[in-house]
Order: C-alpha cells, then sequence, then structure tokens
C-alpha cells in the first residue's frame, strides 16, 4: 500500500475520480470521512489516497483548503454553507461583444457571487471581431470597479495566448450566459480537449449526485475548469444584504460616506453610493443592478422562487 495525493474532480454517488501525477483513479472515502456530514469532500479538494494492490484507492484525509467556493443557506441565523468547489483560484466571466448580445447585469450577477466568495474576477469579452465598440461599453462598466477586461477572438486569433496565461496553473471557474463561446476558447486553446462546456458531465457518465455538483477538467500546464452549475442565480446562493455593497468594488470606498451605517442605497438621504453615481463617478446602471439584486436576497427564499418562477 502507497501513500499518495491528488485532486478530485468531481463526486458520482459515492465514488470519487481523482486526478493524480499517474493518471485518473476512481476513490472511495475512508470510514472515518464517510461518518461525517455531506459536502465533505467536493471537487478541487487536495487529498491523500491510500492505494491498494488490486487498484482501488481509499481517501484517507483532505487536506486544509486555501479557498472555498460555496453556497450559504439564506435567512438562517447561523447559514449553512454548502462548499461547491475547493481551492478555487479565479473566476473567469465569459461575455460576448455580439451575437448574443451581452447582458450586463448577468454578468454583475457573476461577478457578485464571485465577490461574496472572495474570489478575484477576470472579464473575458469574446468575439470581440463582431463589434470592438463593445470594448468601451465593458470599461465604462467594469473598469472603475477594477476588473480586468481581456478581450478575445477564436476567428482572429486574437487574446489566446493571454488567456492561456491566466488559466494556466490555475483552477479556474469558467462561467458566463450559453452561447458566449466558453467551448470555442477552451477547444482552442486546448484542441485535445474536444468538449463543450456546460456539458461536461456527460464527457464524465450522469451520475445522479452530478447535477448539483461541480466539476473540474484538467488542463495543459496543469490547471482546471471548474463547471459550477446555477452560478447566475444570486438568490439562491444566500448572499447577506448587508454585505452586498462590499460586492460592488466601486461602493466599497464610498460606503464610508453615507449618514447612516446599515445605509442599503435604495432611498436613504445622504447615500454616498447614490450620489457618486448621479455625478457618473461609476455607471450608474450598476447601481440599479445592485438594488435589483438587493431585493431578490431580501426576502425569503420561497418568494424568490416564486417570483423568478413568473
Amino acid at each position: 500500500m502507497a501513500m499518495n495525493t491528488g485532486v478530485v474532480l468531481v463526486r458520482t454517488g459515492a465514488t470519487y475520480r481523482v486526478y493524480t501525477d499517474w493518471g485518473e483513479v476512481t476513490a472511495v472515502l475512508r470510514g472515518k470521512l464517510r461518518r461525517r456530514e455531506d459536502d465533505r469532500v467536493v471537487a478541487g479538494d487536495v487529498v491523500e489516497l491510500e492505494l491498494q494492490r488490486d487498484g482501488l484507492a481509499t481517501i484517507s484525509c483532505v487536506r486544509p483548503r486555501r479557498s472555498v467556493l460555496a453556497r450559504r443557506a439564506a435567512g438562517a441565523r447561523s447559514p449553512r454553507v454548502q462548499p461547491l468547489a475547493a481551492n478555487v483560484d479565479q473566476v473567469v466571466v465569459v461575455a460576448s461583444a455580439r451575437d448574443p448580445e451581452p447582458n450586463l447585469r448577468m454578468l454583475d450577477r457573476f461577478l457578485v457571487i464571485a465577490e461574496a466568495n472572495r474570489l478575484p474576477a477576470v472579464i473575458v469579452l469574446n468575439k470581440i471581431e463582431l463589434e470592438r465598440r463593445a470594448a468601451d461599453v465593458f470599461q465604462r462598466r467594469f473598469g472603475p470597479a477594477g476588473y480586468q477586461i481581456l478581450l478575445t477572438s477564436v476567428q482572429a486569433a486574437e487574446g489566446l495566448p493571454a488567456l492561456r496565461d491566466l488559466l494556466r496553473g490555475r483552477a479556474s471557474v469558467l462561467t458566463g450566459p450559453s452561447g458566449v463561446g466558453k467551448s470555442s476558447l477552451m477547444n482552442a486553446l486546448h484542441p485535445g480537449l474536444n468538449l463543450r462546456i456546460g456539458e461536461i458531465s456527460s464527457y464524465w457518465g450522469k451520475g445522479k449526485h452530478t447535477t448539483r455538483a461541480a466539476l473540474l477538467v484538467p488542463l495543459a500546464g496543469r490547471g482546471f475548469v471548474v463547471d459550477t452549475p446555477g452560478l447566475r442565480e444570486v438568490a439562491t446562493w444566500g448572499v447577506d444584504p448587508d454585505a452586498l455593497g462590499g460586492c460592488f468594488p466601486e461602493f466599497r470606498l464610498l460606503l464610508d460616506g453615507c449618514r447612516f451605517d446599515n445605509c442599503r442605497h435604495l432611498m436613504e438621504p445622504d447615500c454616498a453610493v447614490r450620489r457618486a453615481a448621479e455625478e457618473d463617478r461609476f455607471d450608474p446602471d450598476r447601481l440599479v443592478s445592485y438594488q435589483r439584486i438587493y431585493e431578490e436576497v431580501s426576502v425569503p427564499s420561497w418568494s424568490s422562487a416564486r417570483r423568478r418562477a413568473r
């Protein structure tokens, strides 16, 4: 029996697919880990493996996590945290310059979830050859927040080396609306991958637990792409309404300027954030986006779910 380490790629039922230096192995949890509550091991966890001579592997220990992408149950005094992926380095939000037209408020939602999880985010503006002016729109909206905006095009072979460098050696949550070219970008960078982002579960096989679980796909250069379902549904992530303002980086330096410490930046007098929006110090629609998200995360989860179903 030998002791080794690996990175969990995905959970399928009671087993885990684990990436190691010598290949992929299937592992199960050792008894003491199996008796712990759910979400004990998730995609991205670095685990210690006991390899048996018959080729089976047992996860005997989970190394400490340096970061976690997690949902938090909304409305509870002591919210339960549900980890979805561990040791994530960054969130890469992909949008398209055209076809489909960029949905800026949806992008705000991806960025809020990254900020709520204290994960750095980068914006990739793809299909830039279709509409060059989109770069100015994105810079005006997201520049004051300090987000890096990377311009890419598969057709024009633009920005691909920079994106490859961004992903190399990191575990990156790759997200964005459908049709923006996430799969085209990944296949252009890693031709051997030849899979569609968003349908990664079919690559691993359909296990009954995979629809709600994050999945890692290894890339050349020792990086990973993390596919996480439901990232745009901010209300389901249990974002604290009182902390939402801090999830908009351009608001942070303004928060102490509000008259009230608990200012919601809605209708309160002497609100520094609303004043800055009126003075065009950042895109005023970012404040509208904040206010709409605030309304969602401030109501009980059953009510917001019913409203989204309308």
